[in-house]
């Protein structure tokens, strides 16, 4: 006679370890790990060109040749949480994936640094020399492209933990 319940309490007991680590896995997995981007692919080059803002004093400049120029843009993802925001010059590209459309911006030549308010311990708050080595000296930022009915074209990325699915937001700026 064979012993089904005690043979049953040690597949479940074999079975059961490999189950709470895939689950305590998955549980990580937030919103922006799976996201996949908006769905537009209609947007040109030509909507993207122009003064991009947000509401802690961000803003790009994406200009039609390429280039781009950016003050006080803060870090993706991560390095959100980091508190230093970038500024200087760049290049940007409008590209088209399966899930959307997306601006990959590139900062090439850092002119300043700061730490948002309130800084981390121990690092300096305000501007600070472009050589300040606890800055990255060059960024690469990728913004998904969004469109609503009452707003247009819209820039996002996520910022801080990407579970969590934060979204820093650029708006057009007022007369571009």
């Amino acid at each position: 006679m064979t012993d089904r319940p005690g043979r049953r309490r040690r597949t479940a007991a074999a079975l059961g370890g490999p189950a709470v680590a895939l689950a305590a896995l998955t549980a990580c997995a937030g919103p922006a790990q799976y996201y996949e981007g908006t769905g537009v692919h209609d947007t040109t080059a030509a909507d993207i060109t122009g003064s991009w803002q947000n509401t802690t004093g961000t803003s790009v400049l994406l200009r039609p040749d390429g280039t781009a120029l950016l003050t006080r843009l803060d870090g993706q993802d991560f390095d959100f949480d980091r508190g230093w925001r970038l500024s200087g010059t760049g290049t940007w590209q409008l590209t088209d994936r399966q899930g959307g459309q997306v601006v990959r911006l590139a900062l090439t030549a850092r002119t300043g640094a700061e730490h948002r308010s309130p800084a981390p311990t121990g690092t300096a708050t305000g501007s600070t020399s472009a050589a300040d080595s606890q800055y990255p000296s060059a960024y690469a930022w990728s913004f998904y492209v969004g469109r609503r009915q009452q707003d247009g074209v819209g820039l996002f990325f996520f910022s801080g933990d990407p579970d969590i699915g934060h979204a820093y937001v650029l708006t057009r700026a007022p007369g571009s």
